[in-house]
């Protein structure tokens, strides 16, 4: 399956597996707000259950987009990265991971 048609196929069920529950409890005369709820609850469960492929196809579309540009340098630089990151959880962003108070402030 495409990537594209991937995607639209996962939209198109999502938002049927809203729009269904919600405009059949409108329908029946529930409050607005009660039939969001319940028909994003019904989406979600929906979703989980039987979209399992389509989500599959969607991330790796995703996966395979983001790294359509990325040369050998850049995974090479990644690993290294990973790779001190797994020594020295906090060494990347530059903190020490304790928290040192600070000196008091002179009067």
């Amino acid at each position: 399956m495409k990537s594209r048609s991937a995607w639209l196929v996962y939209i198109v069920l999502r938002l049927l597996f809203f729009v269904v529950p919600f405009a059949a409890l409108m329908l029946i005369g529930w409050t607005w707000w009660l039939s969001a709820i319940v028909a994003t609850l019904a989406a979600v469960s929906l979703s989980v259950i039987f979209l399992n492929r389509q989500r599959s196809a969607a991330s790796e579309s995703i996966y395979a987009w983001r790294t359509r540009d990325r040369t050998e340098d850049d995974v090479v630089e990644d690993e290294a990265v990973d790779a001190v990151d797994a020594v020295e959880p906090h060494a990347a962003d530059g903190s020490s991971g304790s928290a040192a108070p600070s000196a008091p402030r002179e009067q």
